[in-house]
Formats: C-alpha cells, structure tokens, sequence
C-alpha cells in the first residue's frame, strides 16, 4: 500500500514499484490509511509522515498497537531528517525509514527485503501455531 497525500509521490511510488511482483492499492490521507488497512489488508505500507487528517506517526502507531495490523510491515517515506522526527517514527513503531526524494533502486530492493522479511515472518507465525495445535493433542 502507498499512502501519501500528492498525487504525483503515489504515482512515481506506484511506477518505481511496477517491476515487483506484489498487489498495490493507494490512500490519500490518514483516514483513508487506515480503512483500507481493514479491507485490503496489506504486507506493507509506504508511508508519507506528512498527511492530512491523521500524520503518518499517528497512522503508524494505530496500527502497531493494534493485535490485527501489528504485524503490517511499515516504511515511512518522508522528506523529514531532523533527530526527532526519527525518533517519533520509532516510537510510533515504524519499521525502517526512505528519505525524499526517493532513489528507485533503494525503494525497490527495500521493499523486496520487506516482503520477504514478512514472509518468513508470516510462515514462523503459521509454524508456531501449527506446533501449539499439534502439542495441544
């Protein structure tokens, strides 16, 4: 998911994005973040911090604090380098940062590491399910 409130950032996201083998849907604001959280239920979520309605902060953290959407890989994508905006987004519980303007090679192999990384994750979580079912028997 590419959630980011200029239009032109979405698209060039969405074009840098084109080559990789993976499902996109957008959002234009915070609100709209996360309500497609709910219904498209990604993998991972570029995220502007600077949006209108709900910052990307404030996005991020909903979604780390919830049991349902804690697992949703989160980039922030944002133009912000100040010590403390870093800090926020850490605190928000963002996975990794990508500064503006965005370099297409770093986005991609970032966002093919992500993916990856979530689905070693997502198998170890299927795993250790299967594992607690098995010895509950």
């Amino acid at each position: 998911m590419i959630a980011d409130d200029n239009t032109a950032n979405r698209e060039l996201l969405e074009a840098y994005l084109v080559n990789i083998d993976c499902e996109l849907e957008t959002a234009v604001d915070g609100e709209d973040t996360l309500a497609k959280v709910e219904s498209f239920k990604p993998d991972l979520i570029l995220l502007d911090v600077m949006m209108p309605k709900l910052s990307g902060f404030e996005v991020c953290k909903q979604i780390k604090e919830d049991p349902k959407t804690n697992n949703i890989m989160v980039l922030m994508v944002t133009a912000l380098s100040e010590l403390g905006d870093i800090e926020r987004g850490v605190q928000a519980g963002t996975d990794d940062f990508l500064s503006k303007p965005v370099n297409r090679i770093e986005l991609t192999k970032r966002v093919e590491n992500m993916l990856k990384l979530k689905g070693t994750t997502d198998e170890l979580s299927r795993l250790r399910l299967y594992i607690q079912e098995m010895e509950e028997r």
